[in-house]
């Protein structure tokens, strides 16, 4: 049991943790074997992300990127995955969350909104709870996004339906560091072939 409870710390980027009684290992709330809510946290399935070939092609040809939701807490997902995508891969990182003032995150500073950033991101990669993607996705279709991201744990069909309809690739209730890792071989030869 420890073991797959484990394995979802290292998947599963809820907004918070909880830790699991008589062990060391934090479980993101809201996951599958939280101690405070069991089932808040949805398994990814396959219908909400396109296969590994539409991911590959959107992650490889993207430049730039608004993290929408992203905190300036070191200890919160949001500003981990920020902090990753900043410093292990070529996006032009945006963060996104007007609460955060004049913090910064590795010398990125924070944007009120998505119409507030000085380039439209491609991907727009969401950490904030289903009930307030609707008006991020209009945003992201305003901005002329070409992906709509919501992080794992966020699911809106309503919103996804809507971003696909307007022509965005939609993708919820995954990771986008644990997505990028997973294939960033094939993301890597994409770019090189591109640039040949």
């Amino acid at each position: 049991m420890l073991g797959n409870e484990r394995a979802r710390v290292v998947v599963c980027h809820c907004m918070s943790e909880a830790t699991i009684p008589k062990t060391a290992a934090a479980v993101p709330a809201h996951a599958p074997g939280s101690p405070d809510q069991a089932d808040a946290c949805p398994l990814p399935n396959a219908a909400q992300a396109p296969d590994d070939d539409l991911l590959v092609e959107a992650l490889a040809t993207a430049k730039t990127i608004a993290v929408v939701g992203a905190s300036p807490n070191e200890a919160r997902t949001s500003h981990q995955i920020a902090v990753w995508l900043i410093e292990e891969t070529p996006l032009q990182v945006f963060l996104v969350n007007p609460a955060a003032g004049d913090t910064e995150i590795l010398g990125h500073a924070f944007y009120d909104s998505i119409a507030d950033l000085p380039t439209p991101p491609d991907i727009v990669d969401v950490f904030r709870r289903r009930e307030y993607v609707e008006p991020i996705t209009d945003d992201a279709i305003a901005a002329d996004a070409r992906v709509l991201w919501l992080q794992l744990g966020v699911v809106n069909d309503d919103a996804i339906q809507r971003a696909r309809d307007a022509g965005l690739l939609g993708v919820q209730n995954r990771c986008i560091k644990v997505e990028y890792a997973r294939l960033s071989d094939r993301i890597d030869a994409a770019r090189e072939e591109r640039q040949s």
